[in-house]
């Protein structure tokens, strides 16, 4: 099965409330988004949990592709930094340790047995499926803020086989070019 999966982390307050959120998209146009978040966190791990939980709703030997907003997640992988840190024995160029390696191993497994190619996007640019993911992941950091405690993730309403067809986003509703939103 082929998938785009769209993701993005939120913090109120870095560290502080964080939320993290994705939409995930199947070559037949389903739609499923899922949230959460965490009551002291910083947005690198938000952003770092919504890739991971997106990919744990995937199968191993899919294909993904995944956008994000996050250099911090996309360079990690496309410019190498992991496997550097892996043969550095977990340590940046600079012979720190690497931050957050209990993601990045978490990570580092789930892309292991999927086909993954990740794409950068302009984060508050008019891209609407990051437009969602930064408003779910907003939302759920706000609400950790006010009660703050682990927000369990949420799926919204149902597993991927099962939503209904996204037959048409207007082009206003998105302010991106036309022919933009194929999806696949």
């Amino acid at each position: 099965m082929n998938y785009k999966i769209y993701t993005d982390g939120s913090c109120l307050g870095n560290p502080g409330a964080g939320g993290w959120a994705a939409v995930i998209v199947d070559e037949e146009n389903h739609r499923e988004e899922i949230f959460g978040g965490e009551a002291n966190t910083t947005n690198n791990r938000m952003e770092l949990t919504a890739a991971i939980s997106a990919l744990e709703k995937v199968s191993a030997n899919d294909n993904v592709e995944l956008f994000t907003d996050s250099s911090y997640l996309k360079n990690a992988f496309t410019n190498g930094w992991l496997a550097k840190w892996k043969l550095n024995g977990w340590k940046t160029a600079n012979k720190k340790p690497v931050l957050n390696k209990d993601l990045w191993l978490a990570l580092d497994e789930l892309i292991s047995s999927r086909a993954v190619k990740f794409h950068w996007v302009k984060g508050h640019a008019g891209h609407f499926f990051n437009e969602r993911c930064d408003e779910l992941a907003r939302g759920a950091a706000a609400r950790i803020k006010v009660v703050p405690k682990i927000l369990p993730r949420v799926e919204v309403p149902t597993p991927v086989k099962t939503l209904p067809r996204v037959e048409k986003i207007s082009e206003l509703e998105t302010n991106l070019p036309k022919g933009q939103l194929s999806l696949f």
